[in-house]
């Protein structure tokens, strides 16, 4: 069973070197790629790629020239990925890449017709907070039970990839693919994941309360729109 873990870069220069150093302990395993995409970064980011990755096997990168948001970057990754199983994960390592190791533990013992994703602890209380609350809106909106939906990492089959449509290119993507799942009635298997600092940079959207609220807006919007589709 082949796997691709996807994972975006946008401006994560300075996080790329230990990234890249986690991620040898999954390329050692057979069968296993790592696509890091270059998110259209404004920073040293493709200088850093190319000079680090020809010291990885098994690294290799895809380009975005502008960026077209973070949904958008997982799915340029996603289309050129080999696995059978993809995957996505954070650049920022607030979550390790090797977390994939337990989710294709469960893949090898449940078969390829589920959908696996983390499930995030040692977050600040009002980061719980935020996401328990956007958690129970999803759930009574979309009657599918919606739990901290941006956890990572998020891994699927190529064939369930196959069936996506109309995909949004930014964070919703996350919201998307797990209504998806839960829609054509996947088992959905959770694993706890430690959920520490970010090396290096700061967050492009958890900032602060400003940024919440677009962020909040913006998942409303494409979860209106999924509601409306459920009724068609």
């Amino acid at each position: 069973m082949k796997f691709s873990l996807v994972i975006p870069c946008y401006n994560e220069s300075a996080s790329l070197p230990l990234l890249l150093e986690r991620c040898k302990g999954l390329v050692a395993q057979n069968g296993v790629e790592i696509i890091l995409v270059d998110n259209g970064s404004t920073d040293s980011t493709p200088q850093v790629l190319e000079n680090l990755l020809p010291a990885y096997p098994g690294c290799r990168s895809v380009r975005v020239d502008v960026n077209q948001g973070y949904g958008h970057g997982i799915l340029c990754g996603l289309r050129a990925a080999e696995g059978d199983v993809l995957g996505w994960t954070h650049a920022d390592l607030q979550t390790d890449p090797m977390d994939a190791l337990r989710g294709l533990a469960l893949f090898e013992q449940y078969g390829p017709e589920i959908f696996v994703k983390g499930r995030r602890y040692g977050r600040p209380f009002a980061d719980v907070a935020f996401t328990f609350g956007m958690s129970v809106f999803e759930t009574i909106l979309l009657g599918k039970p919606m739990w901290d939906i941006n956890a990572q990492p998020t891994m699927f089959s190529k064939a369930f990839f196959a069936r996506w449509q109309s995909t949004p290119a930014d964070f919703a993507l996350d919201l998307y693919a797990y209504h998806l799942a839960q829609t054509e009635g996947l088992k959905i298997h959770r694993f706890a994941v430690r959920f520490g600092e970010r090396h290096h940079g700061e967050s492009h959207w958890n900032v602060n309360w400003a940024a919440k609220r677009k962020f909040i807006r913006r998942t409303i919007d494409f979860s209106l729109q999924l509601k409306k589709s459920l009724r068609k």
